[in-house]
């Protein structure tokens, strides 16, 4: 698929919707292609973080609850963004990216 040229719908600059774009909107499901272009995404991306990043439990003013926990790869002490229930293995940060490569 060629590249295609698109309007921005708020500020009426004219973007390169990429061909690699395209596949990437395809791969995860993406029915409508964007309407923003790059820098309007983006700053309407940071008004509604709050200009924080990224995360909502950022804008309700404190850190994630963490909760300490055993890797289950590796035996390390580690500290998990959920309240492990036994049910199901934990990693620590380096055997969970290891995992999901």
């Amino acid at each position: 698929m060629p590249d295609k040229n698109i309007v921005c719908k708020d500020c009426g600059a004219t973007f390169a919707f990429t061909e690699n774009e395209q596949a990437f909107y395809r791969e995860k499901g993406f029915d409508n292609e964007p309407q923003r272009c790059p820098a309007c995404r983006a700053a309407r991306k940071q008004s509604r973080n709050g200009g924080q990043g990224r995360g909502d439990y950022q804008q309700r003013g404190g850190d994630r609850e963490m909760f300490a926990a055993i890797c289950s790869e590796c035996g390390r002490e580690t500290m998990v963004p959920f309240k492990p229930s036994g049910n199901k293995p934990v990693y620590c940060r380096d055997c969970y990216r290891f995992k999901t490569r």
